[in-house]
């Protein structure tokens, strides 16, 4: 019998699915990069702006899971490192490994990652008023991956830049953080609710 007589032909619902899925990837890195690109927040002699970027990557993972999360920010980095201006002050390209802030882009793929991931494992019918739950999954992911690898950049790509002076400039970005991770819970809630099944099931 001909190979392509046993073949299983690919099912309508799962063409659907994949469709989604890559549709999904690409508005969440479309947003993280619409986040990167608005006027970020110079704040003294900070080597770092202050920018919405966390709020689209933290988004990402909790509204689509670990796996598409992590994609949709993997997603933004290629486009970017591959010379769209699509990063912080509209930069963009390879030279970008020698800026500062190269500790936290690295780091959003990963934060995506641990996000989605904790949101996977809240209840799933709690998901919808769990605001709070969300936030907290959030500031895990920022406390434990985009803080230490962006203050490692720092120290990194900045000359005679202590540890130290890295881990204090890192505090200026704790209160926007915070507000950020709110807002993620309130926005992920939000989409839970009017799209129950947004998440991947387990």
């Amino acid at each position: 019998m001909p190979r392509d007589a046993t073949a299983r032909p690919e099912t309508p619902a799962r063409r659907t699915t994949t469709t989604t899925d890559v549709s999904l990837i690409a508005f969440f890195a479309a947003l993280i990069a619409v986040c990167a690109i608005m006027p970020g927040i110079h704040v003294g002699g900070l080597a770092v702006p202050i920018t919405l970027q966390t709020f689209g990557v933290m988004l990402a993972g909790a509204c689509l899971g670990a796996r598409r999360g992590f994609l949709a920010a993997l997603l933004y980095l290629a486009v970017g490192f591959a010379g769209l201006p699509v990063f912080a002050d509209a930069t963009g390209g390879l030279a970008t490994f020698a800026k500062p802030s190269i500790g936290y882009l690295l780091a959003f793929p990963i934060a995506a990652f641990v996000c989605g991931l904790l949101v996977e494992r809240l209840p799933h019918h709690r998901l919808s008023y769990g605001a709070p739950l969300i936030f907290a999954c959030a500031m895990v992911a920022s406390i434990l991956i985009t803080h230490p690898m962006g203050i490692a950049g720092m120290h990194w790509r900045i000359d005679d830049f202590s540890w130290r002076e890295a881990f204090t400039t890192d505090l200026t970005f704790w209160p926007g953080d915070v507000i950020k991770n709110v807002c993620v819970g309130i926005v992920a809630a939000a989409a839970h609710r009017a799209f129950p099944d947004l998440l991947p099931r387990r």
